[in-house]
């Protein structure tokens, strides 16, 4: 692989985009020889695709926003830091570039403020009224009655006020504010919808016999609504602030193990906020000393008038807005929902630091108590460990804006860097690349916390793998927006199964001793264009990788090279090249490895954890194979006598079926416990190691199948079998007594009413209906007494029987 230019570029220098108000390194000319095979990525800062040129050789120093630690992980987390993890991977293990990589965990927040506080307040709730006396039931009812009419009008109140402004925004042909409002409508009804849901749990609950009497169960059952509640009155009341950190340490834990799960690699640097408090106020003092900030009722702010009366530029990463008012939900995200109300001199400025009220944790400041605003953080933290020019900072695409533009400017106003007030070529800014990874959706909207409309990595991954996860977002761009659906992870399934499928191909082939025959034929026409095929596809995967990390191209070309072989594969009377095959699939799982989709280090195939023995090398290899064998003859035997036995069943034939059961037992149960999987094929058996606890997790997933299938034929069988029973009680009325009651005084000889109760004849056309009635009945009768030979009680006591059984097996199947 060449990588010509990296290092001989040296450190970059920078130059001036008025259009982006942007210092960035040069972009390399791809015409030129210097740039051939030079690895480009989308550099969201220039809003191109650039040349990578670390600043120090071959190495680079990469920063990435952690988690803000206050609920579990989404799979809107898994988009970015699996996508991260694979270009980290890339990088390294590939490329071979020296990654210093820094990860910083926002472990004190607005958000972690109000869980931690809310979640304290619910606890105390559920003691006054189950341990303190201090609530009644009924009182507990009132409050939730309350908490679900407030949330309710709080959230109607919002739609219309967001529908109201996007009238204003289309009326005034706003089109930048006419897009964020009706984004902002569309999470709002979301928001709207699942409080409507929270509202039939609770009173659904409210109604429950058995809940409705159980004060706790009530408040759990309404948890979310309550705590808006109980915050907005209590909040402050929570003076213990380490019930803060006991939560953030809770997810943070959380949030690595999911991590883990996932296969991601951990940073090389891993920092926490609230471990540094003095660095981030000595990085605001700067930035106080150089003018560009200001201190108010104990709060300070970046003065944004200041800054760019310096000759900074602000909003770098979103230039088009660049010199725009920001918004309401832009400020909201930005100032968090515990805004200190000070004054700011520009409505734009932003927090550095924020005075704490109470119910909120404090440090002290030159500025009094307080604590960091959201952006500082990275600033300050990136800049003290990496130093003061970064090669890459990554995150979210929700980051951009306020979050990454509000960082640049920070840091810029503290540590001096390029602005565009005619600095020489030797200046540098903080980050010469900025990489941010694309939406994920769900249900058409991005996949979020406070929308309730995510799915969180464990519960992901209680159905999907990591692996499969892993080649998921290996089939999207980085930068570009994904939908998480069943299609897609089926799809990823799909390719998962199409290598898993090769690997076992190809190793059941080179267990065979291709030595025993000639060799030199084996360059043939066929074998020609498998080898050419595999040489296309790695300067595919090398050139797709070089292209902004565009894994799609690079798995469609691994994919392509499989299917030919495949093929190949495929054409009679040609002897299978083994060597030019194990090159592939050795060649494939060295990219897979670099991707992180493969962990083992066997030479080639999917990890297994079954030992070392997955070639058939060691002893265990003949041992298998004999028995392989002995099963193969044993169930070839059996289909014969089976075949021959179709005319004339006898318990010969049930036994030879009971010995081909045993075979596929052994098959389907026993040996996937070890890890052996068995394939019967028309050429005969073959056989590969695997994972066991991947083969015991799709032997219960088929179990699980089979069990729902045979769950529908039985129900579907109790539907017809308590039909027929229904119909057998029906018929089992004689006919001419079928009238023969209280509501009659007469009948005829045929037992048809003729005089009602009263005196009063029957109507001829009821009488009509009558006979006609005793006619269906008679033929319903005789056709009983037909099929019961004489004895409809047995039928009907043989058919309650057959009833009782089906259900007693539904019921079995449904425990």
């Amino acid at each position: 692989m060449s990588l010509s230019g990296a290092g001989k570029l040296g450190a970059p220098t920078c130059s001036f985009d008025p259009r982006r108000h942007a210092w960035y390194p040069p972009t390399v000319d791809t015409s030129t020889p210097l740039a051939q095979g030079h690895l480009m990525m989308n550099n969201t800062l220039t809003g191109s695709k650039q040349a990578f040129v670390p600043v120090d050789g071959r190495t680079v120093r990469w920063y990435t926003c952690g988690p803000t630690v206050y609920d579990s992980s989404h799979v809107g987390h898994a988009r970015t830091y699996l996508s991260l993890d694979i270009m980290r991977r890339i990088m390294t293990d590939y490329f071979h570039y020296n990654v210093l990589y820094h990860v910083n965990i926002t472990d004190i927040d607005d958000k972690i403020i109000m869980r931690a506080r809310q979640n304290v307040l619910i606890e105390n709730l559920i003691d006054d009224a189950t341990k303190n006396g201090k609530l009644t039931l009924e009182e507990v009812k009132a409050m939730i009655g309350a908490a679900v009419v407030e949330a309710s009008e709080k959230a109607e109140k919002k739609r219309q006020q967001i529908e109201e402004a996007l009238t204003e925004a289309t009326e005034k042909q706003d089109s930048r504010s006419r897009i964020e409002q009706e984004g902002l409508l569309d999470q709002q009804k979301l928001k709207v919808s699942n409080l409507a849901s929270e509202k039939a749990r609770i009173d659904a609950a409210l109604k429950d016999s058995v809940i409705s009497q159980d004060a706790k169960q009530l408040i759990l059952v309404s948890k979310l609504v309550l705590a808006d509640k109980l915050d907005a009155e209590k909040g402050h009341l929570v003076t213990d602030h380490s019930v803060f950190i006991k939560h953030a340490r809770y997810y943070e834990k959380e949030f690595m193990e999911d991590m883990k799960a996932l296969g991601i690699r951990e940073p090389d640097v891993l920092t926490r906020v609230t471990e540094y408090m003095p660095q981030i106020i000595v990085f605001i003092e700067k930035i106080v000393q150089r003018n560009m900030a200001y201190e108010s009722n104990g709060s300070v702010y970046l003065s944004l008038d200041a800054f760019q009366a310096a000759g900074h530029n602000y909003r770098k990463l979103s230039p088009a807005a660049a010199g725009t008012e920001t918004s309401a939900a832009e400020l909201a995200e930005s100032e968090g929902a515990l805004s200190s109300g000070s004054e700011k001199r520009n409505p734009n400025d932003f927090a550095l630091w924020k005075s704490s009220k109470p119910g909120e944790p404090a440090w002290d400041s030159p500025w009094g108590p307080g604590r960091p605003g959201w952006h500082i953080e990275c600033s300050a933290v990136a800049s003290d460990i990496l130093g003061e020019n970064l090669d890459i900072h990554s995150g979210g695409e929700d980051l951009k804006f306020p979050h990454h533009d509000n960082e640049l400017a920070q840091s810029e106003a503290c540590l001096g860097a390029c602005c565009g007030g005619g600095r020489s070529d030797e200046c540098h800014q903080w980050v010469n690349y900025f990489t941010h990874t694309g939406h994920l959706h769900i249900e058409g909207l991005k996949m979020s916390k406070s929308l309730k409309n995510f799915v969180t990595i464990r519960e992901a991954l209680e159905k999907n793998s990591p692996r499969l996860l892993r080649i998921l977002f290996l089939m999207q761009g980085w930068d570009q927006p994904m939908n998480y659906s069943q299609q897609t992870t089926d799809d990823a399934r799909s390719k998962e199964t199409t290598f898993k499928a090769f690997f076992r191909q190809v190793e059941a082939l080179a267990r065979g001793d291709y030595l025993a025959d000639e060799v030199g034929w084996r360059m043939g026409e066929h074998d020609r264009e498998l080898s050419h095929a595999l040489l296309a596809a790695q300067k595919k995967v090398h050139e797709s990788l070089l292209d902004n990390f565009n894994t799609k191209e690079a798995m469609l070309a691994l994919l392509q090279v499989i299917s030919q072989a495949n093929v190949y594969l495929r054409i009679p009377d040609v002897k299978p090249a083994v060597l030019t095959l194990k090159s592939i699939a050795i060649y494939v799982t060295q990219i897979l490895k670099v991707f992180g989709v493969v962990r083992g280090n066997d030479d080639f195939g999917f990890e297994m954890s079954g030992g070392d023995d997955a070639g058939g090398s060691s002893a265990v290899g003949p041992m298998i194979d004999a028995l392989v064998s002995f099963r193969t003859k044993i169930r070839d035997e059996a289909l014969s006598a089976v075949k021959n036995s179709k005319d004339d069943p006898t318990s010969a034939a049930k036994a030879i079926q009971a010995i081909l059961e045993t075979c596929d037992a052994l098959r389907d149960e026993i040996l996937p416990t070890v890890g052996i999987r068995l394939e019967d094929r028309p050429e005969g058996t073959l056989w590969n190691r695997e994972d066991p606890a991947t083969m015991m997790k799709e032997l219960e997933e088929k179990k699980a199948r089979e069990a729902e299938l045979r769950k529908g034929k039985i129900e579907k069988k109790l539907v017809a079998k308590e039909k027929e029973l229904a119909k057998l009680r029906d018929s089992l009325q004689v006919p001419d007594q079928m009238f023969r009651t209280d509501e009659f005084k007469e009948w005829d000889e045929m037992g048809i009413p003729t005089v009602n109760a009263d005196g009063t004849p029957v109507g001829a056309g009821q009488i009509k209906k009558k006979k006609k009635a005793m006619e269906k009945q008679m033929k319903m009768y005789e056709e009983l007494m037909s099929k019961a030979d004489g004895n409809p009680q047995a039928l009907l006591h043989a058919t309650e029987a057959e009833v009782t059984k089906l259900q007693e097996e539904l019921a079995a199947l449904s425990i």
